[in-house]
């Protein structure tokens, strides 16, 4: 019995002197392991946040530019795709976007329907954030890219093409170069592109397709013979000071962290949109005689457009400089790039996005530092000629997929259903012949009933033939 107890005892004395060494181990390797980080976890479901805001903003921003007949379809295209892209990003847009990678090229299945998508840290992409504020994050890019191009085809494209077009778009357009750029494993990232948040991936691939979808539908009934003044410039000025505001959540949150890198991108974005804004609006005045609140509006966005792939690499001076000339790159692109080729892009979707997002992935190649982010590289203007030959290849990959994979999707598609709206639904608005809707309830001031739709059609060509009239004599 006396050795039984010396033994128990033994035992006890081991198991005691053990459990110290066996705790610390495990506090060691919980210390080691990351773990979520509320305060960046908050930036980035409020930069999400802001970025979802941008969307609807686009809505007004876009509304305001068409003509009365045309505002409530334009603003459904873009509240649209926020559902739209939302649900499909789910299903598997984020899985081919940042799934495992297949030969460097696409994100394989792994993740459709955010299977193994959670709560837990993915180190891969962001180390101190859940899984599902990054996914989320990411597809508010998806879901505003899309809703760029509606810009372009404004006025003309039948709701059902709008919607599979939308759709395919997305699927085989967007997620394969959010791949290349973003995603892990992805030939463009490995290569060394640098786009913080989105030059190539975001304004290149909606201003090129844009392009090219109003390209091969054709012009607006009327184009360069009917005067086509915006609607309501209030409303477009609020959705740009929308953009304006969401853009910091765009540029910003890319960090994904609550960091001074965040607050590098916060303020090298707003001094390039508020440049631009001067820039543009000079320009402009230079060029036409007078300043107007369009302008201002559509330099801030060229501003904002051209800082995005640079926002996390340059300083505030190069910011600057970037938005100064973006304000005036822009203008040219819409005032004269666009007359003398004849395109019409409605709403300037290719000389905003697609020119703007040009010059801001390249003037990345020229401008980045590794003093503002170690991780990035430096450019040109700081001895690495090398990188600014990296962002010209991915501007002419990121123009030349765009554009030929939206070219095949639309041949395909128009085999299937038609496009464009024929003259009669042209001439009476896509408001009323695609959604049985129209913006504003027009009365007759002296018996109060309402003015029929062609009679309030007519009277809007007639107001706007005779301030065309007014200001051409003047």
């Amino acid at each position: 019995m006396k050795r039984l107890w010396n033994s128990l005892g033994l035992s006890l004395l081991m198991m005691f002197a053990w459990l110290p060494a066996a705790f610390a181990e495990e506090a060691a390797e919980a210390a080691a392991a990351p773990a979520i980080d509320t305060g960046d976890t908050t930036f980035v479901l409020v930069s999400a946040a802001l970025v979802m805001l941008m969307t609807p903003g686009l809505a007004l921003f876009y509304g305001g530019m068409v003509r009365t007949k045309n505002v409530l379809s334009t603003i459904m295209q873009s509240f649209f795709i926020l559902g739209l892209i939302s649900v499909t990003w789910a299903l598997w847009g984020y899985s081919l976007a940042f799934g495992p990678d297949i030969n460097h090229i696409i994100g394989s299945l792994d993740w459709i329907g955010l299977n193994g998508v959670g709560q837990e840290i993915n180190a891969d992409y962001a180390g101190t954030i859940p899984h599902f504020a990054f996914m989320t994050f990411q597809g508010m890019f998806a879901v505003i890219t899309a809703a760029l191009i509606t810009g372009a085809f404004a006025e003309r494209m039948k709701f059902p093409a709008f919607v599979l077009f939308t759709l395919i778009w997305s699927t085989i357009v967007y997620s394969p170069v959010a791949h290349w750029v973003w995603g892990l494993g992805g030939w463009m990232r490995e290569m060394g592109i640098l786009d913080f948040a989105g030059g190539t991936v975001v304004h290149i691939l909606s201003g090129v397709s844009g392009l090219v979808v109003a390209i091969v539908i054709g012009k607006r009934r009327g184009y360069g013979s009917e005067v086509m003044l915006p609607h309501h410039l209030p409303m477009t000025v609020i959705g740009a000071s929308l953009l304006w505001f969401g853009w910091f959540g765009f540029n910003a949150g890319s960090a994904l962290g609550a960091n001074g890198l965040a607050a590098s991108a916060f303020v090298t974005t707003h001094v390039a949109a508020a440049a631009a804004t001067v820039s543009w609006v000079l320009t402009e005045w230079l060029y036409h005689g007078k300043p107007t609140i369009l302008g201002a509006a559509s330099g801030c966005v060229a501003g904002l457009v051209a800082i995005t792939p640079a926002a996390g690499f340059v300083t505030p001076i190069a910011a600057i400089i970037m938005g100064l000339l973006s304000g005036i790159i822009c203008f040219l692109a819409v005032a004269v790039l666009k007359a003398k080729a004849g395109y019409d892009d409605a709403l300037d979707a290719f000389g905003v996005h697609g020119i703007g997002g040009t010059w801001g992935a390249i003037a990345t190649g020229l401008f980045a530092s590794k003093a503002v982010n170690p991780a990035g590289a430096d450019g040109l203007f700081y001895g690495n000629p090398e990188q600014l030959t990296t962002q010209i290849i991915g501007v002419l990959v990121s123009w030349f997929f765009a554009a030929v994979m939206t070219f095949i999707i639309l041949k395909v598609l128009g085999i299937f259903v038609k496009l464009r709206a024929d003259e009669t639904q042209e001439i009476e608005g896509m408001d009323i012949s695609d959604h049985g809707e129209r913006g504003y309830a027009y009365q007759d001031l002296i018996s109060g009933s309402p003015i029929s739709l062609q009679a309030s059609a007519s009277t809007e060509s007639v107001t706007k033939t005779s301030l065309a009239t007014s200001t051409s004599k003047s």
